[in-house]
């Protein structure tokens, strides 16, 4: 196997008596694309303005491309193409001038600048507005200009912090399909989301992180398919769903997991087909209405729920 592209070891940082993050090690290889999934104030962020060179950790160390970011961040920096939640605008600048501004800055001269932001701006689908003023753009377009100041320099590694947030359906659909190809270009990409089903079909594996910590560093399949999962079905019933509601909560073993219009989902605390066959009959002969139910795939949102829910059991 290739040598990790990203090494992160006991990383550590602290605002205070605050530890916002808690002695964290993960390694990433060539190629791959992870998504970094937490809760506002989990340490997401603060390890990606680590890893991007922009904070110091308290201890621990990282590494990209084999260069140790605490010592040598001016190498990292060319490594690696940093995208934030959010990016500053300047009044009276066009998208052009704006992509153009920060190829000075990386270092371009004329003729291989002008050829880099043309690039870039066809990738992001920005060379029809290049004479637009970037602070009327749109979120999404706005979010492309992001990406595309930050592939100015082709980096090996991009690091994207919440790149879909406050996205329309549309133009999430299309940010993600510019995630997948850079991904088919052999970028690797260390992105984060609040948005778990969405990561789940970009990425390849998933890292979560809770309270400063790592809980899980997997596929999204791995997590889904925790040993032990509940099964769960959606049931629809005739009439009112207080039925269905009354009758989980007289018995045992079953659990609401969201109401519906004109049922809900349930949770069966026994993965057994016998069991789930025996529980539903069950039902429908202690007078529920059933008209249909089927049952569902685990989603990631309650496979991450539920794994939280073990970590903080056990005190972790």
């Amino acid at each position: 196997m290739n040598a990790p592209i990203i090494e992160v070891s006991n990383l550590r940082r602290d605002f205070g008596k605050l530890q916002a993050v808690k002695d964290i090690s993960f390694e990433i290889f060539p190629g791959q694309v992870v998504g970094f999934i937490g809760a506002n104030g989990a340490g997401k962020t603060t390890t990606m303005r680590m890893m991007a060179t922009l904070e110091l950790p308290t201890a621990g160390w990282i590494r990209v491309c084999g260069y140790d970011a605490l010592n040598f961040p001016n190498e990292v920096r060319r490594k690696i193409g940093w995208m934030p939640d959010a990016y500053g605008t300047y009044n009276n600048t066009t998208v052009a001038e704006y992509l153009d501004f920060y190829g000075r800055a990386f270092g371009f001269k004329f003729t291989e600048r002008k050829r880099r932001v043309e690039e870039v701006m066809e990738f992001t689908d920005l060379a029809s507005i290049s004479d637009r003023p970037i602070n009327k753009l749109s979120k999404g377009m706005g979010q492309r200009l992001c990406l595309g100041r930050t592939l100015l320099h082709d980096p090996e590694v991009l690091i994207l912090d919440e790149p879909a947030a406050g996205l329309d359906p549309k133009a999430r659909i299309e940010f993600k399909n510019l995630v997948r190809l850079l991904a088919g270009d052999g970028k690797t990409i260390f992105i984060s989301s609040h948005i778990l089903s969405e990561l789940g079909e970009m990425c390849d594996t998933l890292l979560f992180i809770d309270a400063g910590v790592i809980v899980h560093h997997g596929s999204a399949e791995s997590l889904k398919q925790t040993e032990g999962a509940a099964i769960l079905v959606e049931v629809q019933v005739a009439g009112n769903p207080e039925v269905l509601t009354q009758w989980v909560a007289m018995n045992p073993g079953v659990k609401m997991v969201d109401s519906m219009k004109h049922g809900a989902r349930l949770s069966f605390a026994s993965n057994e087909p016998a069991d789930l066959a025996s529980t539903l009959k069950k039902m429908m002969t202690d007078g529920v209405p059933v008209i249909e139910f089927h049952r569902q795939e685990r989603r990631l949102e309650d496979a991450f729920v539920e794994m939280l829910k073990k970590v903080q059991g056990n005190g972790n």
